[in-house]
């Protein structure tokens, strides 16, 4: 079954309005980069370098990206500057390629056998977790799905307080014990729920900690365990919402947590607000795991699905 459908001619100018921050700086550092340069050559190399690494791409992933355009430039033997927008974007849109980084315009799943499909959200707090999890779930109904959440993160009342309120605005049921309730009781408490309405999608919102990366670790398996008593096969995607504002701060934690659980699945929020865009680019990269969603905007359907295409098009444009 496809959510989401494709990709609208509204979504694409969403998607440009949250990019603007980030291409009016990428965009205005690369001109600097060929002032006065006819051809690529090594200083263009160097300052695109620089670009690149102040654009939140990250060391490893620009050094991969310029590896990539020396190969082209020695093969070619002479490149224009004028060509390097394009050759850039090839090479980014190559490499997110490369590492199946992110779906193009759909999210296809067939339900499972033995209950709903299940999503299990972290992140620390603030990233926007609990925006991003009111958020899917009104684009799943919207998409006809019957939809399940579940208040686990019960380390903060606020927590639970703001998912409620959430659940009010999609027009889903929640299931929640308030602060200080086991999120693993919790967790179990929602699939059995969802099971007995027949729901399509369950996502469970868990605590946001990570200073004591054990905890975590031991919380997190805790609760996977007790949803396997329910749905055997849940979760069926660990989804980590990182704040897309905080750069390389945000590479930190995906590494982070991925040494805690095995998330497969990433969303990077509040691209609209910042100039650090680029860093979908390295954590796409860097971690292998692909980026599903990304937030560009504060509207319910300003959520939308990572479009590899679309986002290196954006970018450019």
């Amino acid at each position: 079954m496809a959510f989401f459908g494709l990709f609208s001619k509204e979504k694409k100018e969403t998607l440009d309005k949250g990019l603007e921050k980030t291409k009016q700086s990428f965009l205005s550092k690369l001109a600097r980069t060929i002032v006065g340069k006819s051809k690529v050559d090594d200083e263009v190399l160097d300052n695109l370098e620089e670009v690149l690494i102040t654009s939140d791409v990250g060391v490893e992933t620009t050094l991969k990206i310029i590896n990539r355009i020396e190969t082209r430039v020695s093969r070619d033997k002479v490149l224009g500057t004028n060509e390097l927008n394009t050759i850039l974007k090839e090479e980014i849109a190559a490499l997110l390629e490369e590492n199946n980084s992110g779906e193009t315009g759909s999210i296809e799943f067939e339900k499972p056998a033995d209950g709903p499909y299940v999503i299990m959200v972290v992140g620390v707090n603030g990233v926007g977790k609990t925006t991003t999890i009111g958020k899917l779930a009104h684009q799943f109904k919207s998409a006809g799905k019957k939809v399940v959440l579940g208040a686990a993160d019960t380390f903060r009342a606020a927590a639970v307080d703001q998912l409620i309120i959430w659940a009010e605005r999609a027009g889903v049921p929640i299931v929640q014990q308030g602060m200080g309730a086991d999120p693993a009781s919790v967790a179990f408490d929602t699939l059995q729920s969802a099971k007995s309405q027949n729901a399509d999608v369950v996502i469970i919102d868990t605590a946001g900690r990570l200073h004591n990366k054990v905890n975590l670790m031991n919380e997190l398996s805790k609760i996977k365990r007790v949803m396997e008593k329910v749905v055997p096969s849940a979760p069926h995607e660990i989804l980590l919402v990182l704040d897309g504002s905080t750069g390389q701060n945000a590479y930190e934690q995906a590494k982070q947590f991925s040494l805690a659980t095995d998330i497969n699945a990433l969303a990077i929020t509040k691209l609209d607000g910042t100039a650090k865009g680029g860093v979908v680019i390295g954590i796409s990269d860097q971690m292998k795991i692909p980026v599903k969603y990304i937030g560009v905007g504060e509207g319910m359907n300003d959520l939308q699905l990572f479009n590899k295409h679309e986002f290196v098009d954006s970018l450019f444009e």
